[in-house]
């Protein structure tokens, strides 16, 4: 094997892998060097030359010329006899010069040469890729699917490198195809087995933070500071934001012109509904204003406990409690105050819509009510058991057990 198709695979390989120029050389320096001192000794003086872009490699050997018999180390001297043969103006304490091929090397120590650049450069392309997204950590990237798989998504970024996505870190409703673009925040980047592994998630806070700062200029900027997130991934958000500046409006600079900014928010979000409040110290105010779209009549907060009281009209109750919950909920984590939802009656004569009941009773169950002309409350209650069991399809312990939640109302 020749210098010339040594270095050639390797500048294919380093064209290949994007190392730049000047760290392939040295690296291809360090690796020979390596193997000479082996060969020759510690002291041996080498010049190598290494021309990436050609492919070319010079390997020179430096000896001092000495007078027959007075050749110590054969590495370091070369007797005036010998290198005479080579140029015959040579004279003693001069430096002789030798050009060394890979062919003077055995083939165990030329495979032992590959190998060594082999494993130095992957160890090198390894730790740039730690090192650039350890540096990322928190920032949004775009990349291709390349493989699913039951647990977790391979993507591949604009260079090549493999990211993964674990279920976990997805939207429930994500469902992604081989070569479909992808958008998530790098989580976490871990060595494992020396291998760069590189975690992403779309469930993150800091995923939300970062598209409303793509979004929103006023955001990026700093005009306008997210105080607070949390989330349900793709169910549903809520944001505190906050203006230092009276003359933004930050809710709306967040929203944008009807719900431009926001939209395409939501849309990468697997359609997630996303509250943003203006955030206050009031916490009277701020339970109030998570609690939206619900409207409160009165509040009592006890701060030792960090529980709050919210009264409201009977028809806000399921606007308040929202879909599965998720909106009581969120309006607690985004506060710290435990919150506690009371119907706020006139009189104990009132009556309340059926529907109200959605947070206790399984919507199915309220329509068959609806069916039979049952739309309040207190008409269910006016009819009895056996009634309820007769004109409607259901059981007769599902009948006791809406009973129950119906006269509590009223308790």
């Amino acid at each position: 094997m020749d210098n010339m198709n040594l270095v050639e695979t390797f500048s294919e390989f380093k064209e290949f892998k994007n190392i730049d120029r000047e760290t392939m050389m040295r690296i291809l320096e360090d690796v020979f060097h390596s193997m000479l001192t082996k060969k020759f000794g510690e002291e041996s003086n080498f010049d190598i030359i290494v021309n990436i872009d050609k492919g070319d490699l010079e390997i020179w050997h430096y000896r001092e010329i000495v007078e027959d018999g007075e050749v110590e180390d054969e590495s370091l001297q070369i007797a005036f006899s010998d290198a005479i043969k080579i140029e015959p103006d040579f004279e003693v304490g001069e430096e002789f010069s030798k050009q060394i091929q890979l062919g003077d090397f055995g083939r165990r120590e030329v495979l032992s040469i590959r190998q060594n650049l082999v494993s130095r450069i992957l160890d090198y392309e390894k730790d740039n890729v730690y090192k650039k997204y350890k540096e990322s950590v928190g920032d949004i990237i775009t990349g291709e699917v390349y493989q699913v798989w039951k647990k977790e998504i391979l993507i591949l970024d604009d260079e090549g490198i493999e990211l993964i996505l674990p279920k976990s870190e997805q939207i429930s409703s994500d469902y992604f195809r081989k070569g479909d673009s992808i958008r998530a925040v790098v989580l976490k980047v871990d060595m494992r087995n020396n291998t760069p592994v590189i975690v992403l998630s779309r469930t993150s806070n800091t995923f939300l933070e970062r598209l409303f700062e793509a979004e929103v200029p006023e955001v990026y900027d700093g005009l306008i500071t997210i105080k607070n997130i949390v989330r349900v991934p793709g169910e549903r958000a809520k944001i505190a934001v906050e203006s230092y500046d009276d003359r933004i409006d930050p809710v709306g600079a967040c929203v944008g012109m009807k719900g431009s900014r926001i939209h395409g928010i939501v849309r990468e979000l697997k359609n997630e509904n996303i509250d943003v409040i203006n955030f206050t110290t009031n916490n009277s105010l701020y339970i109030q204003r998570a609690l939206s779209p619900a409207k409160i009549t009165s509040i009592k907060i006890d701060e030792e406990t960090k529980r709050a009281e919210v009264f409201m009209k009977p028809d806000q109750v399921s606007l308040a409690i929202g879909k599965g919950g998720f909106n009581i909920k969120l309006a607690g984590k985004l506060t710290g105050y435990e919150i506690d939802v009371y119907r706020d009656s006139d009189s104990e004569s009132e009556d309340v819509d059926i529907m109200e009941f959605s947070d206790e009773i399984d919507q199915w169950i309220l329509d068959e009510l609806k069916n039979i002309g049952c739309d309040t409350a207190k008409s269910v209650l006016e009819l009895d058991k056996k009634e309820l069991v007769t004109r409607t399809d259901l059981e007769e312990e599902t009948i006791i057990e809406v009973l129950r939640i119906l006269k509590s109302e009223f308790e």
